[in-house]
């Protein structure tokens, strides 16, 4: 077995562990079987789960056997760790969508058909849904003291807000992990759950109710939330949420959200998010550092993350997006490389026939894109050089685009100064 701990620790990955045990020779004995929760609050995951896919990831390279589990139940009620006011609740059909989109994201990362260490991924809904209320009270909630559950930071924090509470339901959150890990246990041997620091918590409650209802001996290791050097958290762009879907977050403003880190945290997210050495990365910081400028360190870390989020045909397109973006002209590609480039740009369909005879006015078409209000805009626009067609800059107010100003079977990309961009769709 590998010495996934010692892998953990230098990369940064551990935060907290379970006393009582030496947990590296524990991990080293034999393959163990662990689990990380996931809430299925939106039918992809995004930047802030990469951390908890990497852990599981790591631990499978190293041996162990990983499961993925989606709170079909738990993401019905809401997880109050970390959280300044309740969640939504999720209707069952919503959950379904949420789970199917994740699972799919899920495969990247994680090997499914590994013989004894292949991942595993499972719904708490599945198990919980058969519990009746009473029954659950009765088997469940009688074993855990109250006191206990208040002495937890997640609830005592909400506790003392005094312009926000704590429903019951959210209450209850605590005991439906906890019954997961002891369910998980039951079904396929797991030992350990790993989680972010704000789980603690919820982990130790599993570790408590499996000594109280199996007088077993289970563990629990936190890793660091995904923090930038201000201290709030990570994942979040201008536009919002970056997302592992590229129907939600293009790879190209994927790949450019990580090329545009701060200098202060890209060593922490190579060693964090890339299955890169210690050596290797030591030797990108130190280039990066000759000259922080080129970006060196934030250009490989988005080269690797983007591979293993979209794969390369994904990072193919960002790096293509990229070099058009910064004025590459765009010639001989196909309308779906052209959509994966231009997913997050506004088009316009026209009809294919304004093409023909003398063609559609480039100023008509300015116009049209939605790049200029208006035709004198239009003219005021190409006269001052910011005009471009698949970025060849139009130095003629009077020039006519036909079938031959295609970029691509039914598009054409327009753009108006440095990144203003639209589509026309001719079809």
């Amino acid at each position: 077995m590998q010495d996934i701990l010692s892998e953990l620790t230098w990369r940064g990955l551990i935060n907290q562990t379970t006393e009582g045990v030496d947990m590296q020779r524990w991990l080293i004995e034999k393959p163990r079987t662990l689990y990380v929760g996931f809430d299925p609050t939106a039918d992809s995951l995004h930047v802030g789960h990469l951390l908890a896919l990497m852990t599981l990831r790591r631990f499978q390279q190293a041996g162990h056997r990983p499961i993925a589990l989606v709170g079909g139940a738990t993401g019905m009620i809401g997880d109050p760790s970390g959280k300044s006011e309740e969640r939504n609740l999720l209707s069952e059909e919503t959950l379904r969508t949420n789970i199917a989109g994740m699972a799919e994201q899920m495969r990247r990362f994680l090997d499914f058909d590994r013989g004894e260490t292949s991942a595993l991924l499972v719904n708490n809904y599945d198990w919980m849904g058969a519990f009746s209320y009473l029954g659950f009270l009765r088997d469940i909630g009688k074993h855990f003291p109250v006191n206990v559950m208040l002495s937890k930071d997640s609830v005592r924090s909400r506790l003392e807000r005094t312009d926000s509470g704590l429903s019951y339901t959210e209450f209850s959150y605590m005991l439906l992990q906890a019954y997961d890990f002891v369910h998980l246990y039951d079904a396929y041997g797991c030992e350990l759950q790993a989680g972010g620091s704000d789980q603690w918590g919820n982990i130790t409650a599993g570790i408590d109710l499996a000594r109280r209802l199996r007088s077993v001996q289970l563990y629990g290791v936190t890793i660091p939330l995904l923090t930038k050097s201000d201290g709030t958290k990570m994942g979040k762009s201008e536009s919002g949420a970056v997302w592992l879907s590229a129907e939600k977050t293009s790879p190209y403003r994927f790949y450019q959200y990580w090329i545009n880190l701060e200098d202060a945290v890209v060593d922490k997210c190579l060693r964090f998010f890339t299955d890169l050495g210690e050596e290797e990365i030591a030797t990108i910081l130190a280039d990066h550092a000759t000259e922080p400028g080129r970006r060196l360190a934030q250009r490989r870390l988005a080269e690797e993350i983007t591979r293993l989020v979209h794969g390369s045909e994904g990072l193919e397109t960002a790096r293509r997006a990229t070099e058009i973006f910064f004025g590459a002209e765009i010639s001989v590609l196909s309308d779906g490389q052209l959509q994966a480039i231009f997913a997050d740009v506004p088009s316009k369909s026209l009809l294919r026939e304004r093409l023909d005879g003398e063609g559609l006015s480039v100023i008509d078409a300015l116009v049209e894109a939605g790049l200029a209000k208006t035709k004198s805009e239009a003219r005021r626009t190409i006269g001052q050089g910011g005009a471009y067609v698949n970025n060849r800059r139009v130095t003629s107010a009077d020039a006519n685009l036909g079938p031959a100003d295609m970029a691509s079977e039914t598009v054409m990309v327009l753009r108006s100064g440095k990144k203003n961009y639209a589509l026309l769709r001719f079809e």
